[in-house]
Protein backbone atom coordinates (compact mmCIF):
# COMPACT_ATOMS: atom_id res chain seq x y z
CA UNK A 1 0.00 0.00 0.00
CA UNK A 2 1.84 3.26 -0.59
CA UNK A 3 2.20 5.57 1.93
CA UNK A 4 -0.24 8.37 2.11
CA UNK A 5 0.17 11.96 1.14
CA UNK A 6 -1.32 14.98 3.07
CA UNK A 7 -1.53 18.77 1.98
CA UNK A 8 -2.94 21.88 3.56
CA UNK A 9 -4.10 22.64 0.08
CA UNK A 10 -4.43 20.55 -3.05
CA UNK A 11 -5.49 21.74 -6.71
CA UNK A 12 -6.45 18.79 -8.92
CA UNK A 13 -5.14 19.37 -12.50
CA UNK A 14 -2.87 21.21 -14.11
CA UNK A 15 -3.55 23.57 -16.49
CA UNK A 16 -3.67 27.27 -16.94
CA UNK A 17 -6.06 27.70 -14.00
CA UNK A 18 -3.95 25.21 -11.73
CA UNK A 19 -0.41 27.43 -12.84
CA UNK A 20 -2.06 30.70 -11.81
CA UNK A 21 -3.69 29.28 -8.66
CA UNK A 22 -0.21 28.07 -7.58
CA UNK A 23 1.07 31.70 -8.46
CA UNK A 24 -1.46 33.55 -6.12
CA UNK A 25 -0.71 31.00 -3.32
CA UNK A 26 2.59 31.89 -3.77
CA UNK A 27 1.74 35.65 -3.13
CA UNK A 28 -0.11 35.19 -0.68
CA UNK A 29 2.61 33.30 1.27
CA UNK A 30 2.42 29.90 1.85
CA UNK A 31 4.64 27.63 3.74
CA UNK A 32 6.89 24.57 2.21
CA UNK A 33 5.09 21.51 1.74
CA UNK A 34 1.07 23.35 2.29
CA UNK A 35 0.40 22.79 -1.15
CA UNK A 36 0.25 19.93 -4.29
CA UNK A 37 -0.64 20.15 -8.07
CA UNK A 38 -1.58 16.77 -8.65
CA UNK A 39 -1.87 16.89 -12.75
CA UNK A 40 -2.24 14.04 -15.39
CA UNK A 41 0.21 15.47 -17.75
CA UNK A 42 3.87 15.09 -17.67
CA UNK A 43 5.02 18.68 -17.99
CA UNK A 44 4.05 21.34 -15.22
CA UNK A 45 1.39 23.89 -15.93
CA UNK A 46 1.40 25.47 -19.59
CA UNK A 47 -0.61 28.26 -21.36
CA UNK A 48 -2.87 26.28 -23.62
CA UNK A 49 -3.62 28.47 -26.05
CA UNK A 50 -0.19 28.80 -26.94
CA UNK A 51 -0.26 24.88 -28.66
CA UNK A 52 -2.60 26.04 -31.24
CA UNK A 53 -1.31 29.97 -31.86
CA UNK A 54 1.94 29.51 -32.01
CA UNK A 55 3.48 25.52 -31.15
CA UNK A 56 2.52 24.17 -34.69
CA UNK A 57 3.94 26.49 -36.46
CA UNK A 58 6.93 25.07 -38.07
CA UNK A 59 8.92 27.82 -39.15
CA UNK A 60 8.75 30.17 -36.05
CA UNK A 61 7.69 27.15 -33.28
CA UNK A 62 6.80 28.60 -29.61
CA UNK A 63 8.16 25.65 -27.67
CA UNK A 64 8.67 25.03 -23.88
CA UNK A 65 9.50 26.23 -22.21
CA UNK A 66 8.84 29.38 -23.81
CA UNK A 67 4.80 29.05 -22.69
CA UNK A 68 5.12 28.01 -19.15
CA UNK A 69 2.74 30.37 -17.15
CA UNK A 70 2.08 32.77 -16.51
CA UNK A 71 4.27 33.83 -19.55
CA UNK A 72 0.73 34.55 -21.41
CA UNK A 73 -0.08 37.60 -19.10
CA UNK A 74 3.46 38.92 -18.87
CA UNK A 75 4.17 37.38 -15.63
CA UNK A 76 6.98 35.37 -14.76
CA UNK A 77 7.46 31.61 -16.10
CA UNK A 78 7.22 29.22 -13.82
CA UNK A 79 9.65 26.54 -14.61
CA UNK A 80 9.96 23.17 -12.14
CA UNK A 81 12.34 24.99 -10.77
CA UNK A 82 9.79 27.75 -9.39
CA UNK A 83 7.90 25.01 -7.68
CA UNK A 84 10.12 23.36 -5.81
CA UNK A 85 11.30 27.21 -5.04
CA UNK A 86 8.04 28.01 -3.32
CA UNK A 87 8.20 24.63 -1.88
CA UNK A 88 5.09 23.54 -4.14
CA UNK A 89 4.62 19.72 -4.52
CA UNK A 90 4.37 19.22 -8.74
CA UNK A 91 3.23 15.43 -8.56
CA UNK A 92 3.36 15.11 -12.41
CA UNK A 93 1.98 12.04 -14.55
CA UNK A 94 -0.55 11.62 -11.68
CA UNK A 95 -4.23 11.00 -12.89
CA UNK A 96 -6.65 10.93 -9.64
CA UNK A 97 -9.30 8.40 -10.21
CA UNK A 98 -11.52 8.67 -6.91
CA UNK A 99 -12.24 12.29 -5.13
CA UNK A 100 -14.24 11.27 -1.33
CA UNK A 101 -14.97 14.75 -0.47
CA UNK A 102 -16.51 14.28 2.95
CA UNK A 103 -13.81 12.50 3.96
CA UNK A 104 -11.25 14.36 2.48
CA UNK A 105 -9.45 12.03 0.44
CA UNK A 106 -8.18 11.24 -2.95
CA UNK A 107 -6.71 8.37 -4.91
CA UNK A 108 -4.87 8.09 -7.71
CA UNK A 109 -4.97 5.44 -10.89
CA UNK A 110 -1.85 3.55 -8.69
CA UNK A 111 -3.75 3.56 -5.16
CA UNK A 112 -1.37 6.78 -3.72
CA UNK A 113 -3.70 8.51 -1.17
CA UNK A 114 -3.74 12.41 -0.86
CA UNK A 115 -5.47 13.93 1.90
CA UNK A 116 -6.66 17.75 2.22
CA UNK A 117 -7.92 20.16 4.25
CA UNK A 118 -8.77 22.42 1.41
CA UNK A 119 -9.35 20.86 -2.57
CA UNK A 120 -9.08 23.17 -5.66
CA UNK A 121 -10.89 21.20 -8.60
CA UNK A 122 -9.27 22.47 -11.87
CA UNK A 123 -9.66 19.50 -14.14
CA UNK A 124 -10.44 21.50 -17.17
CA UNK A 125 -12.10 20.14 -20.36
CA UNK A 126 -11.79 17.30 -22.29
CA UNK A 127 -11.87 17.62 -25.96
CA UNK A 128 -15.39 15.84 -28.09
CA UNK A 129 -13.64 12.90 -30.39
CA UNK A 130 -15.66 11.32 -33.03
CA UNK A 131 -15.24 8.46 -31.96
CA UNK A 132 -17.61 9.32 -29.09
CA UNK A 133 -20.58 9.26 -31.84
CA UNK A 134 -19.56 6.06 -33.43
CA UNK A 135 -18.13 7.65 -36.30
CA UNK A 136 -16.82 4.80 -38.32
CA UNK A 137 -13.25 4.94 -39.33
CA UNK A 138 -12.81 7.94 -36.43
CA UNK A 139 -9.81 5.87 -35.02
CA UNK A 140 -7.22 6.13 -38.04
CA UNK A 141 -3.90 7.26 -37.42
CA UNK A 142 -3.32 10.85 -38.71
CA UNK A 143 -6.74 12.00 -36.98
CA UNK A 144 -5.60 14.38 -34.58
CA UNK A 145 -7.40 16.66 -31.67
CA UNK A 146 -5.34 19.07 -29.84
CA UNK A 147 -5.88 19.99 -26.20
CA UNK A 148 -2.89 19.06 -24.67
CA UNK A 149 1.02 19.23 -25.71
CA UNK A 150 1.31 15.32 -26.36
CA UNK A 151 -1.51 15.94 -29.30
CA UNK A 152 0.46 18.77 -30.63
CA UNK A 153 3.97 17.05 -30.50
CA UNK A 154 1.84 14.20 -32.45
CA UNK A 155 -0.10 16.97 -35.27
CA UNK A 156 3.92 18.37 -35.36
CA UNK A 157 5.11 15.43 -36.34
CA UNK A 158 2.85 14.48 -38.99
CA UNK A 159 3.03 17.99 -40.56
CA UNK A 160 6.88 17.39 -41.28
CA UNK A 161 5.85 13.86 -42.28
CA UNK A 162 3.12 14.84 -44.69
CA UNK A 163 4.86 18.40 -46.12
CA UNK A 164 2.88 19.66 -48.62
CA UNK A 165 0.22 17.03 -47.95
CA UNK A 166 -3.65 18.07 -47.86
CA UNK A 167 -4.86 18.42 -44.95
CA UNK A 168 -9.14 17.95 -43.11
CA UNK A 169 -9.87 20.18 -40.96
CA UNK A 170 -13.22 19.34 -39.17
CA UNK A 171 -14.92 21.87 -37.06
CA UNK A 172 -15.30 25.56 -37.80
CA UNK A 173 -14.93 27.38 -34.18
CA UNK A 174 -11.53 28.45 -32.28
CA UNK A 175 -9.04 24.95 -33.66
CA UNK A 176 -10.07 25.13 -36.49
CA UNK A 177 -9.81 28.75 -37.47
CA UNK A 178 -6.68 29.06 -35.79
CA UNK A 179 -5.31 25.62 -36.78
CA UNK A 180 -6.13 25.73 -40.66
CA UNK A 181 -4.43 28.84 -40.86
CA UNK A 182 -1.20 27.32 -39.11
CA UNK A 183 -1.34 24.59 -41.74
CA UNK A 184 -1.61 26.61 -44.30
CA UNK A 185 1.18 28.92 -43.31
CA UNK A 186 2.77 26.09 -43.18
CA UNK A 187 2.47 24.85 -46.78
CA UNK A 188 -0.35 22.03 -46.44
CA UNK A 189 -3.05 22.56 -48.50
CA UNK A 190 -6.08 22.85 -46.44
CA UNK A 191 -9.99 22.33 -46.42
CA UNK A 192 -12.53 23.11 -43.51
CA UNK A 193 -15.94 21.47 -43.38
CA UNK A 194 -17.98 22.22 -40.48
CA UNK A 195 -21.87 21.62 -40.59
CA UNK A 196 -23.09 25.60 -39.49
CA UNK A 197 -24.45 28.16 -42.17
CA UNK A 198 -20.93 30.24 -41.14
CA UNK A 199 -17.99 29.62 -39.02
CA UNK A 200 -17.71 30.58 -35.16
CA UNK A 201 -21.61 30.51 -34.89
CA UNK A 202 -21.33 30.58 -31.20
CA UNK A 203 -19.73 34.47 -31.17
CA UNK A 204 -19.99 35.61 -35.05
CA UNK A 205 -22.64 36.94 -36.62
CA UNK A 206 -23.13 36.23 -40.10
CA UNK A 207 -21.44 39.63 -41.26
CA UNK A 208 -18.07 39.02 -39.00
CA UNK A 209 -18.25 35.62 -40.53
CA UNK A 210 -18.18 36.50 -44.34
CA UNK A 211 -15.00 38.26 -43.55
CA UNK A 212 -12.93 35.87 -42.25
CA UNK A 213 -14.44 33.07 -44.25
CA UNK A 214 -13.62 35.54 -47.41
CA UNK A 215 -10.19 36.17 -45.82
CA UNK A 216 -9.84 32.45 -45.66
CA UNK A 217 -10.60 31.75 -49.17
CA UNK A 218 -8.29 34.38 -50.58
CA UNK A 219 -5.56 32.50 -49.03
CA UNK A 220 -6.81 29.17 -50.69
CA UNK A 221 -8.13 27.85 -47.91
CA UNK A 222 -11.33 25.82 -49.06
CA UNK A 223 -14.69 26.04 -47.12
CA UNK A 224 -17.07 23.18 -47.19
CA UNK A 225 -20.53 24.55 -44.88
CA UNK A 226 -23.52 22.66 -43.59
CA UNK A 227 -22.14 18.91 -44.04
CA UNK A 228 -19.96 16.97 -41.23
CA UNK A 229 -17.54 14.34 -41.44
CA UNK A 230 -19.79 10.95 -41.67
CA UNK A 231 -16.44 8.78 -41.72
CA UNK A 232 -13.00 8.07 -43.09
CA UNK A 233 -11.26 5.32 -45.50
CA UNK A 234 -7.54 4.68 -44.55
CA UNK A 235 -4.60 3.19 -46.73
CA UNK A 236 -2.60 0.17 -46.24
CA UNK A 237 -1.08 1.65 -43.20
CA UNK A 238 -3.74 2.76 -41.50
CA UNK A 239 -3.70 5.97 -41.94
CA UNK A 240 -6.79 8.34 -42.98
CA UNK A 241 -6.41 8.85 -46.65
CA UNK A 242 -10.30 10.07 -47.42
CA UNK A 243 -13.13 12.02 -45.32
CA UNK A 244 -16.29 10.68 -46.38
CA UNK A 245 -19.04 13.13 -46.09
CA UNK A 246 -22.73 13.38 -45.13
CA UNK A 247 -23.50 14.95 -48.00
CA UNK A 248 -22.08 12.31 -50.12
CA UNK A 249 -18.73 13.77 -51.18
CA UNK A 250 -15.63 12.45 -50.38
CA UNK A 251 -11.94 14.89 -49.35
CA UNK A 252 -8.23 13.16 -49.94
CA UNK A 253 -6.59 13.53 -46.91
CA UNK A 254 -3.52 12.81 -45.89
CA UNK A 255 -4.14 14.81 -41.98
CA UNK A 256 -7.23 15.23 -40.45
CA UNK A 257 -7.68 17.47 -37.23
CA UNK A 258 -10.65 17.58 -35.18
CA UNK A 259 -12.15 20.84 -33.23
CA UNK A 260 -16.15 19.86 -32.04
CA UNK A 261 -15.84 21.07 -28.59
CA UNK A 262 -14.79 19.95 -25.49
CA UNK A 263 -16.88 18.71 -22.34
CA UNK A 264 -16.14 19.65 -18.66
CA UNK A 265 -14.17 17.23 -16.49
CA UNK A 266 -16.68 16.58 -13.29
CA UNK A 267 -17.16 12.78 -13.33
CA UNK A 268 -14.80 12.78 -9.76
CA UNK A 269 -17.17 14.65 -8.19
CA UNK A 270 -20.59 13.33 -9.96
CA UNK A 271 -23.63 12.53 -6.76
CA UNK A 272 -21.20 14.87 -4.43
CA UNK A 273 -21.57 18.38 -5.64
CA UNK A 274 -24.17 20.49 -6.96
CA UNK A 275 -24.37 20.90 -10.54
CA UNK A 276 -25.24 23.61 -13.48
CA UNK A 277 -25.11 23.97 -16.52
CA UNK A 278 -22.65 21.38 -17.20
CA UNK A 279 -20.53 22.45 -14.38
CA UNK A 280 -19.52 22.27 -10.70
CA UNK A 281 -21.70 25.11 -8.86
CA UNK A 282 -19.96 27.85 -7.19
CA UNK A 283 -20.64 31.19 -5.50
CA UNK A 284 -18.77 34.24 -6.18
CA UNK A 285 -15.81 32.97 -4.23
CA UNK A 286 -15.82 29.83 -6.31
CA UNK A 287 -16.62 27.70 -3.38
CA UNK A 288 -19.16 24.94 -4.39
CA UNK A 289 -21.78 23.33 -2.20
CA UNK A 290 -18.98 20.73 -0.26
CA UNK A 291 -17.06 22.76 2.47
CA UNK A 292 -13.08 23.60 1.61
CA UNK A 293 -13.60 22.64 -1.80
CA UNK A 294 -13.57 24.97 -4.63
CA UNK A 295 -14.19 24.88 -8.52
CA UNK A 296 -12.01 27.31 -10.82
CA UNK A 297 -11.74 27.52 -14.77
CA UNK A 298 -13.91 25.62 -17.09
CA UNK A 299 -15.71 23.48 -15.01
CA UNK A 300 -17.03 26.25 -12.72
CA UNK A 301 -20.57 27.48 -13.09
CA UNK A 302 -20.58 31.04 -11.18
CA UNK A 303 -22.77 33.93 -10.64
CA UNK A 304 -21.67 36.59 -13.68
CA UNK A 305 -23.11 39.98 -11.71
CA UNK A 306 -22.65 41.78 -14.81
CA UNK A 307 -25.61 39.67 -16.34
CA UNK A 308 -27.47 38.46 -13.00
CA UNK A 309 -26.92 34.92 -14.22
CA UNK A 310 -25.00 31.40 -14.18
CA UNK A 311 -22.87 31.41 -16.54
CA UNK A 312 -19.72 28.97 -17.22
CA UNK A 313 -16.88 30.21 -19.47
CA UNK A 314 -14.74 27.87 -20.93
CA UNK A 315 -11.81 30.70 -21.83
CA UNK A 316 -8.07 31.33 -20.99
CA UNK A 317 -8.92 34.78 -19.11
CA UNK A 318 -11.44 33.34 -16.83
CA UNK A 319 -9.41 30.59 -15.95
CA UNK A 320 -6.14 32.95 -14.68
CA UNK A 321 -8.89 35.29 -12.98
CA UNK A 322 -11.36 32.69 -11.25
CA UNK A 323 -7.85 30.89 -9.85
CA UNK A 324 -6.66 34.37 -8.77
CA UNK A 325 -10.09 34.73 -7.26
CA UNK A 326 -10.30 31.43 -5.09
CA UNK A 327 -6.91 31.62 -3.93
CA UNK A 328 -7.90 34.87 -2.72
CA UNK A 329 -11.01 33.87 -1.31
CA UNK A 330 -9.56 30.92 0.51
CA UNK A 331 -6.48 32.93 1.95
CA UNK A 332 -9.10 35.85 3.23
CA UNK A 333 -11.57 33.17 4.84
CA UNK A 334 -8.73 31.86 7.16
CA UNK A 335 -7.85 35.47 8.36
CA UNK A 336 -11.51 36.29 9.03
CA UNK A 337 -11.60 38.86 5.89
CA UNK A 338 -13.50 39.01 3.19
CA UNK A 339 -12.98 40.33 -0.44
CA UNK A 340 -15.04 41.41 -3.27
CA UNK A 341 -17.55 39.75 -5.25
CA UNK A 342 -16.05 38.11 -8.68
CA UNK A 343 -17.51 40.47 -11.35
CA UNK A 344 -16.14 38.92 -14.74
CA UNK A 345 -16.76 40.60 -17.94
CA UNK A 346 -16.10 37.58 -20.67
CA UNK A 347 -13.50 38.30 -22.53
CA UNK A 348 -12.82 36.32 -26.14
CA UNK A 349 -9.84 36.81 -29.05
CA UNK A 350 -8.09 34.88 -31.58
CA UNK A 351 -5.10 35.45 -33.91
CA UNK A 352 -4.23 33.61 -37.26
CA UNK A 353 -2.32 35.02 -40.44
CA UNK A 354 -1.95 38.49 -40.06
CA UNK A 355 -5.51 38.99 -38.16
CA UNK A 356 -5.86 39.36 -34.59
CA UNK A 357 -9.81 40.22 -33.18
CA UNK A 358 -10.65 40.69 -29.29
CA UNK A 359 -14.69 40.55 -27.72
CA UNK A 360 -16.07 41.55 -24.95
CA UNK A 361 -19.10 41.37 -23.04
CA UNK A 362 -22.68 39.21 -24.26
CA UNK A 363 -23.25 38.67 -28.05
CA UNK A 364 -27.31 38.82 -27.72
CA UNK A 365 -29.33 41.27 -28.69
CA UNK A 366 -29.58 43.54 -32.29
CA UNK A 367 -26.16 44.04 -33.80
CA UNK A 368 -24.57 47.01 -35.59
CA UNK A 369 -21.49 46.91 -38.05
CA UNK A 370 -19.19 49.19 -38.64
CA UNK A 371 -15.45 50.29 -40.34
CA UNK A 372 -13.64 47.98 -43.49
CA UNK A 373 -15.00 44.48 -43.44
CA UNK A 374 -13.61 44.06 -47.13
CA UNK A 375 -11.07 40.49 -46.73
CA UNK A 376 -9.19 41.96 -49.79
CA UNK A 377 -8.25 44.97 -48.02
CA UNK A 378 -4.58 45.32 -46.96
CA UNK A 379 -5.56 46.48 -43.70
CA UNK A 380 -8.61 45.68 -42.71
CA UNK A 381 -10.47 46.95 -39.42
CA UNK A 382 -13.65 46.69 -38.22
CA UNK A 383 -15.82 45.35 -35.52
CA UNK A 384 -19.38 44.90 -34.25
CA UNK A 385 -21.72 46.22 -31.43
CA UNK A 386 -24.50 44.19 -29.23
CA UNK A 387 -27.53 46.45 -28.25
CA UNK A 388 -30.10 45.10 -25.80
CA UNK A 389 -33.10 46.78 -24.48
CA UNK A 390 -31.62 50.19 -25.33
CA UNK A 391 -28.06 49.33 -24.02
CA UNK A 392 -24.60 48.60 -25.68
CA UNK A 393 -23.73 44.78 -24.15
CA UNK A 394 -21.19 43.52 -26.24
CA UNK A 395 -18.37 44.79 -28.84
CA UNK A 396 -16.29 43.11 -31.18
CA UNK A 397 -13.27 44.08 -33.22
CA UNK A 398 -10.44 43.11 -35.73
CA UNK A 399 -7.54 45.21 -35.80
CA UNK A 400 -7.48 46.92 -33.20
CA UNK A 401 -5.04 48.98 -31.71
CA UNK A 402 -4.10 48.03 -27.61
CA UNK A 403 -5.73 51.53 -26.70
CA UNK A 404 -8.79 50.75 -28.55
CA UNK A 405 -9.56 47.34 -27.39
CA UNK A 406 -9.53 48.43 -24.25
CA UNK A 407 -12.03 50.92 -25.18
CA UNK A 408 -14.07 48.26 -26.69
CA UNK A 409 -14.03 46.37 -23.39
CA UNK A 410 -14.82 49.68 -21.28
CA UNK A 411 -17.74 50.18 -22.89
CA UNK A 412 -18.83 46.17 -22.66
CA UNK A 413 -18.53 46.64 -18.98
CA UNK A 414 -20.18 49.72 -18.80
CA UNK A 415 -22.77 49.27 -20.96
CA UNK A 416 -23.94 52.97 -22.25
CA UNK A 417 -27.10 53.93 -23.77
CA UNK A 418 -27.73 53.33 -27.47
CA UNK A 419 -30.14 56.72 -28.55
CA UNK A 420 -29.97 54.67 -32.26
CA UNK A 421 -28.81 52.23 -34.02
CA UNK A 422 -28.61 54.36 -37.36
CA UNK A 423 -26.22 56.78 -35.78
CA UNK A 424 -24.51 54.37 -33.72
CA UNK A 425 -23.05 52.71 -37.13
CA UNK A 426 -22.13 55.98 -38.24
CA UNK A 427 -19.89 56.79 -35.13
CA UNK A 428 -18.69 53.50 -35.82
CA UNK A 429 -15.39 52.53 -33.40
CA UNK A 430 -15.59 56.24 -32.16
CA UNK A 431 -18.55 55.75 -30.45
CA UNK A 432 -16.65 53.58 -28.03
CA UNK A 433 -12.55 55.85 -27.97
CA UNK A 434 -14.49 58.75 -27.66
CA UNK A 435 -15.85 57.94 -24.09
Amino acid sequence: MAEEKSFKYVIVGGGVAAGYAAREFSKQGLKPGELAIISREQVPPYERPALSKGYINLENKATLPGFYVCAGSGGEKQFPQWYKENGIELILDTEIVKADLAAKTLVSGTGQVFKYQTLLAATGSSVTRLSDFGVQGADAKNIFYLRELDDADELVTAMDVKKNGKAVVVGGGYIGLELSSALKVNNLEVTMVYPEPWCMPRLFTAGIASFYEGYYANKGINIVKGTVAAGFSTNSNGEVAEVKLKDGRTLKADIVIVGVGARPIISLFKGQVEEEKGGLKTDAFFKTSVPDVYAIGDIATFPMKLYNEMRRVEHVDHARKSAEQAVKAIKAAEEGKSIPEYDYLPYFYSRAFDLSWQFYGDNVGETVMFGDNDPKSPKPKFGSYWIKEGKLIGAFLEGGTPEENKAIAKVARTQPSVESLNVLSKEGLSFATKI
